[in-house]
This record gives C-alpha cells, sequence and structure tokens, in this order.
C-alpha cells in the first residue's frame, strides 16, 4: 500500500535522478545552458536541445559511465527526454 510517505520519497528520488541526468548533459556535453533551464519533457534531439549522432554515443558512454545501465541500438528511444531516460535508468539500473 503506497502511503503518503512513501510516495514523497519516490518523487525526491526521481527529482534527485532528473537533476543529476541534467547535470551530466550539461557538463559531459559541455552545453551552454543551465540544467536547471532543461525540462523533464523537452526532447533532448532535434529542435529540443539540439543533440546530434556524436552526443548520442556520447550520452550513452556516460549513462553506462555513470549509471551502470547499458543502451542498445534497438532502444535509443530512451534518450528521447530526461523523463523517458529516467525511467529507462531506473528500470535498468543494477
Amino acid at each position: 500500500m503506497l502511503t503518503y510517505a512513501s510516495v514523497k520519497e519516490q518523487a525526491e528520488k526521481r527529482r534527485e535522478l532528473t537533476t543529476r541526468i541534467k547535470a551530466i548533459i550539461v557538463d559531459r556535453l559541455s552545453l551552454d545552458i543551465e540544467p536547471e533551464l532543461i525540462t523533464d519533457d523537452q526532447p533532448l534531439f532535434g529542435r529540443g536541445l539540439g543533440l546530434d549522432s556524436i552526443d548520442a554515443l556520447e550520452l550513452t558512454v556516460c549513462i553506462e559511465d555513470e549509471f551502470g545501465v547499458t543502451l542498445y541500438d534497438d532502444n535509443m528511444e530512451v534518450l528521447g527526454s530526461i523523463n523517458k531516460l529516467a525511467d529507462y535508468i531506473t528500470e535498468n539500473m543494477e
């Protein structure tokens, strides 16, 4: 049974994870933007942050390094947004 405290704890862990992912993306890809300005549903590629295929490769490597989660070619859609990436990391952390 979910309690207020457990839901609040889950929400806090999720916020910490999305904040960490944003900081990693900005730092590792040397983006000229503050991590706080990236929204959780903002597309990472195209009109969103404007990342490209080289950025995708770097992001894949740093996600594997930071979280121990492997991204495969057939599931690259998880790089669509911070929320999708956070969901994938949460589901697949070792």
